[in-house]
This record gives C-alpha cells, structure tokens and sequence, in this order.
C-alpha cells in the first residue's frame, strides 16, 4: 500500500513537470501582442519565439535522452527541471528580440526529452497493464495546464508584463524540482534495456514509421488549431473575448481525451487505438468544414475536437516504447520532437489554402487529410507486422 502511494506521488511529480512545459508552450500565444510592444518588433516576429521553442524541442530530445542514457532516470529528470527553470526564468529577464529568441530556444531543448524519459518511468510505476494510465497521469499536467494554466499566465502578461508570465513558469518548475527530488523513486537502469545503442536504435524502421505517423497524423489537430481564432472571429462571426472561452474548451477536452486515450490503449492495441482516433479526427475536421458558420456548433466542436486530438497522445507513446525495446528512452523523447514538427508542419500547410484565398475553413479540411494520412501509415505498419508474423511462423514450422 505504502509503495502505491509512494508511486502515486511520483506520478504526480511528473504531472507537475508536464504542466510547467504545457503552459510556457502554449502561454507565449497568449502574450504575443504584449511581447512585440515591449521589444518593439512585429507580431510575426513576435512568432518566431514559438518556433525556437519547437526547434528546441526537436535538437534537444534526441541530444539530451543519448547524453544522459547513463543516469538513473531521476537523476535525470531533475536536470532536465534545472534546465528547464532556468531558462525559463532567464526569458522573463530578456530585454530584446535576439536574447529572447536564444532563451526560448535554449527553453525548449529538456521539453522532449522529460515527456520521453518520463513516460519510460510511467510505465515502471504502473502496475502490470496499467502503462497507459500512468503515461496519461503525466501529460494530464500538459492538458490541465491549458485549461487553468495558460488562462492564468496570459492574464498576468497581459495586466502587468509579459515577464511575469515566465516567472511563472519557473515558480512551477521550482515545484517540479522539489516533488522530483522528495518523491521519485530511485530506479535503476536494467542494464538489458542498455544493450542497444543510440545508433543501433535509430536504425529500427518500425521507430521511424511510428515517427512519421506522429508528425503527420498529429498534423490534423495543429492544422486546425492553429488557425481557431480567426475561425471563430472571422468564420462564425464571434467577438474576440470568445476565443479565450474556445481555448479554455479545447483544453478541457484534451483533458478528457488524455484520459479516454488511455483506456481505449487497454481496451485495443495502441496502434489500433491512434488508427480509430485519427479516423474520426478526419471525420469530426470535415464536418467542422459545414457547421463553422454556426457559433453554437463550432464551439461545441472545439471542445470535440480537442478531446479526439488527445486520445491519440497515450496510445502513441505506447505503440513508441513498445516498438524500441532496448532504446525506449530514445525513441520515446523522439516522438516528443514529432509532435513539435506536427505543430509546426501542421500550422504551415493549413496556411497555404488560406494564403491562396480559400477561406480560413479549408485549414480543417488539411487537418483531415494529415489525419487520414496518419491512419494509412498506421495501416500499413500493421500490415507489415503481419507479414512479419506470417514469414517467422512458416520458418518455424519449417525447422
């Protein structure tokens, strides 16, 4: 009992951790117009500070998780929360655009690599077939930091300095620190899961197929929620104040879908389960095309569409450590990076329609094709499998 409770905490810990990364991701957005004033730059120059935090992200997973594959996972994990304080501390004392810039990138590099070490050590403090639940324990702290988080930091951005917002980040990463510290247990590597190296890892073709699927399927949901606000200001005609109200429920739904994203992992396969959430994903983006006009409709789907796009977060990180047996730390904080270059490649090819004059809709109907394209990569990781299966049964018989 006194173990359960003890890895309950652990959890937890790792929530806390989640939810400082969910809300200085995402925070940023919230304060963009009051960044640009201060330093005196443009709001798309403004922008470039969410891409330095992606491309951070992306340099740092698989750098940090390969540096540190020799310490214990607490270890770990609390020096990646040291970086991630400091860093994010520092952004709050930037006094221009090139100093700001090098902190939000510098700020990104732990992001990857705790979710992928941390989801490893999720797992470890389960019960048996219960790996699911807690990886969604962990990024309940991202969701949850969309809904009070985020709404929160914005708000003292915006009423007294953007600063402030980061202060807050490293408040919360200091809370992180100390619940890692007092409430993670000390777990040692299995020197089995060390026999494959970096290298070795990054060879496995199923990893980087799984890879792939994470930056295109999770494109869908980045497609669309890229462009949310002009969708409801522009699209159904809703004064500016409802797109805070739309973000809150978009977050609420990831929380719920985080959660529902575990339990079918238990009930399906993970790979079957990101195929029927990234099938209805398509469903739910089309029909999104139809009802945008409706301002009722279109808010009922934000909070919809938000649930779906994180029913796949739980079942991929599976279908990931699953897959890279002997390098799960690796491949686990590589999916992190894919999730970011879905962000990123999702918000630019949903800009393109839009760019040629086709309405702020079509952003959704690319997040229906990225999403579709994520269910035939997933299909065709099946049907690999079981050719796989088929080939090895009949040598088997053979001998």
């Amino acid at each position: 009992m006194e173990n359960l409770k003890s890895n309950k905490k652990a959890l937890f810990a790792l929530a806390i951790g989640g939810f400082g990364i969910g809300l200085t991701e995402f925070v940023i957005m919230g304060i963009l117009t009051e960044v640009s004033g201060s330093l005196g730059i443009t709001i798309p120059q403004a922008g470039h500070f969410i891409a330095a935090y992606a491309l951070g992200v992306v340099v740092g997973a698989p750098l940090l998780t390969g540096l540190g594959s020799k310490l214990t996972p607490k270890k770990m994990l609390f020096l990646l929360m040291i970086w991630f304080t400091v860093f994010n501390t520092l952004s709050g004392l930037a006094t221009g655009y090139t100093s700001l810039l090098f902190m939000r990138f510098l700020s990104g590099i732990p992001h990857g690599a705790f979710f992928g070490i941390g989801a490893v050590v999720a797992t470890k403090l389960a019960k048996k077939g219960k790996g699911a639940q807690a990886i969604s324990i962990m990024f309940s702290g991202l969701t949850v930091a969309n809904v009070i988080g985020v709404p929160i930091g914005t708000y003292l951005g915006q009423q007294f300095s953007w600063s402030v917002s980061f202060y807050l980040v490293g408040f919360v990463g200091l809370l992180a620190l100390g619940s890692i510290y007092l409430w993670m247990p000390k777990i040692e590597v299995d020197e089995s899961e060390e026999k494959l190296s970096v290298s070795q890892g990054l060879k496995n073709t199923e990893l980087w197929a799984l890879i792939a699927l994470t930056t295109i399927g999770t494109g869908g949901f980045f497609a669309w929620y890229s462009y949310v606000a002009p969708l409801i200001t522009d699209v159904a005609g809703l004064p500016n104040h409802f797109v805070g109200y739309a973000m809150m429920l978009a977050g609420l739904g990831m929380v719920v879908g985080n959660f529902l994203g575990a339990k079918m992992a238990e009930l399906f396969s993970p790979l079957k389960a990101v195929i029927i959430s990234l099938s209805v994903m398509c469903g739910i983006l089309v029909l999104n095309m139809f009802i945008a006009t409706n301002p009722y409709l279109l808010m009922i789907m934000t909070f919809v569409i938000g649930a779906i796009s994180f029913t796949v977060a739980t079942p991929i990180q599976m279908a990931i450590i699953n897959t890279s047996k002997g390098s799960e730390m690796l491949g686990s904080s590589m999916n992190q990076s894919a999730f970011n270059m879905g962000n990123a490649s999702g918000a630019y090819l949903a800009g393109l329609p839009i760019a040629f004059g086709y309405g702020i809709i079509y952003s959704s109907l690319v997040g229906a094709v990225l999403a579709f394209s994520g269910v035939a990569i997933a299909v065709a990781i099946l049907i690999v499998r079981k050719r796989k299966e088929i080939k090895y049964r009949k040598m088997a018989m053979s001998c």
